[in-house]
């Protein structure tokens, strides 16, 4: 009933990592390697998907080669170690995935009320498990798991009415409502970074770090031992520890590990790669001389361990014991705890359960961990724990100060792009300034051309305003002048009251006389003559100043005058001699 209120609850269907893994974009691993150290011994085991269920593939067993003053701490020695481990089984991991012992995890079992937001629920996890961890919340990396739903137990129906039990159903306290029944794991950020480091520094990419507790759990269920809802008890044996899983309906319900520290490998390599958590695990010292203590020691520890989970689950109790690890010890732990235990204890043969590959079954018996982790981050919910990438809670958002950054954003980038404008329009006015300065640069060079032009230009419209052609009087001038073997020109203007002013040189007195009356004759206004006596280097004995005005109905013919005749020795009209050269 539990299980079928379980699969109808929204709260499932809301935690499906199928469904967070498509939201947050992550494709599932598929040909991944999952790496154990066990002791002094590494175990990989390689898996890849086939259709709707996860293959093993190959499983390597190849001894680390750490000295006996090795610093199996340091993540750069056991690194190295491992990757000439690997070297030499010819294998070049890419993705891989690594679990960390029971003895460095924290578990915690939480009861909580329903939460169907995930991100919500995992704020409420970590709020609550930050009271109990050993060390602080800071420095833990936390990941969790919902176990199941806790139905409130049904009301008793009373036997027969009454009228004082009608007066109390009135009264009744509300329901309560269902609880999550959660299980928390939590590991020192060290131990996280420690993996990281020695993944990188063996050369691989480390894709997930689980638990080994639960990779047990996982290749339990995938091995057919675990049948409905009945309770199997797992009892992992390493050469210097051993783990207890007590593990139902695809859930680990119980876990403890236990050190025996006093125990090494031959060479004094001790076995655990990993210092344990303060509480995590139990520590029993064994006396190395004797090799049978050995199982007694575990067979302590288990029937200790089934005692605890017996007070903590009495509902639903331990129905066997399965005995798993490549020690040597097994047969005789089985045996002493038949003797012990009134329930079936067996060993888990994992080659013929798993049916494995022949290449894969010598070094399947201690790859148990390796393997359940191997088929669990190929499943469709992924690992249940993976403190690479936990279930983080939501991030609380303060709306205020949201509000303020973003209107000082805002504000940053009106002002950004106002400056912006601004310095757009600076360059563009800046090359303007340096165009127009080269442009007056070039002006100022050639102002005495403008100058003149200038004068020129208002020269010609006083002649256009007058109303006269100018050049006409001027070729008119020309033909009625005396030759220029009697006078010749050494000026000639025209002022802005419309009065022609030249100047003559001419050979005598007479000369000047007789162009007095022949200008006269021609129809100008001539103002008296002053002729001063002026000799120039041609023979010109005589100059003088002419002023001349011109009527207003006076009108000249050009065709009925003819200029004189040019002289035969004139050179006015001969290129010019440059100096120092010839004619």
């Amino acid at each position: 009933m539990a299980d079928r209120a379980r699969n109808r609850s929204p709260l499932f269907k809301g935690l499906s990592f199928l469904t967070l893994r498509k939201k947050l974009g992550v494709r599932p691993p598929g040909h991944v390697m999952a790496i154990d150290v066990d002791g002094a011994v590494l175990r990989v085991v390689q898996a890849v998907p086939r259709g709707n269920r996860t293959v093993v593939t190959r499983i390597a067993a190849e001894r680390l080669d750490l000295p006996a003053e090795a610093d199996r701490s340091d993540p750069a020695v056991m690194g190295k170690a491992m990757a000439k481990a690997l070297e030499r089984l010819r294998m070049k991991p890419s993705l891989v995935v690594m679990g960390v012992p029971r003895a460095s995890v924290v578990l915690r079992t939480l009861s909580l009320p329903v939460i169907d937001d995930l991100r919500e629920l995992a704020s409420v996890v970590h709020f609550q498990v930050g009271k109990d961890l050993p060390f602080r919340k800071d420095e833990a990396v936390i990941d969790f798991k919902v176990r199941r739903q806790l139905l409130p137990p049904p009301p008793t129906e009373p036997t027969a009415p009454s009228d004082d039990l009608a007066a109390e159903s009135k009264n009744e306290p509300p329901p309560v409502p269902p609880k999550l029944e959660v299980l928390v794991a939590a590991v020192r950020r060290e131990v996280v970074d420690f993996y990281q480091q020695t993944a990188a520094a063996a050369g691989f990419k480390l894709a997930a770090l689980g638990l080994l507790s639960y990779g047990n759990a996982r290749c339990l269920e995938a091995c057919g031992v675990v049948e409905g809802g009945q309770a199997v008890a797992l009892v992992s044996l390493r050469p210097d520890e051993v783990s207890i899983d007590v593990v139902a309906q695809q859930s680990l319900l119980f876990s403890r590990g236990a050190v025996f520290k006093s125990r090494t490998e031959p060479g004094g390599t001790p076995e655990s790669g990993t210092p344990p958590a303060p509480d995590a695990a139990a520590a029993v010292e064994t006396p190395p001389e004797k090799p049978e203590t050995f199982v007694d020691a575990v067979t302590i520890e288990v029937v200790r361990s089934l005692h605890s989970y017996g007070g903590m689950e009495p509902q639903n109790p331990v129905a066997q014991v399965v005995v798993a690890g490549a020690t040597g010890q097994e047969p005789a732990v089985v045996e002493a705890l038949q003797t012990r235990l009134s329930m079936p204890c067996t060993w888990l043969a994992l080659a013929g359960a798993l049916e494995l590959p022949k290449a894969a079954r010598e070094h399947a018996a201690g790859s148990l961990s390796a393997i359940g982790l191997a088929l669990g981050v190929n499943d469709p919910q992924g690992l249940p724990f993976d403190f690479l990438h936990p279930k983080r809670p939501a991030v609380q958002r303060n709306l205020r100060r949201i509000r303020l950054i973003a209107g000082a954003a805002a504000a940053t980038v009106v002002l950004l792009v106002l400056w912006g404008v601004r310095s757009h329009l600076i360059r563009q006015r800046e090359k303007v300034k340096s165009d127009l300065q080269v442009e007056l640069t070039e002006a100022q060079k050639r102002q005495p051309i403008y100058r003149q032009m200038r004068q020129q230009a208002a020269t010609i419209e006083e002649w256009v305003k007058g109303g006269r052609n100018w050049l006409e009087h001027y070729a008119y001038l020309s033909a009625i002048l005396p030759p220029s073997e009697e006078v010749y020109l050494t000026s000639f203007s025209i002022s802005g009251r419309g009065a022609i002013h030249f100047a003559v040189q001419a050979r005598s007195g007479e000369v000047l006389a007789k162009l007095d009356k022949q200008l006269r004759a021609a129809g100008y206004d001539v103002k008296p003559l002053a002729i001063t006596p002026g000799s120039d280097k041609y023979g010109y004995g005589f100059r003088s100043s002419v002023e001349l005005v011109v009527p207003d109905q006076m009108k000249i013919d050009l065709s009925n005058v003819r200029a004189p005749a040019r002289p035969a020795d004139d050179g006015s009209l001969n290129p010019t001699r440059k100096r120092g050269g010839a004619s």
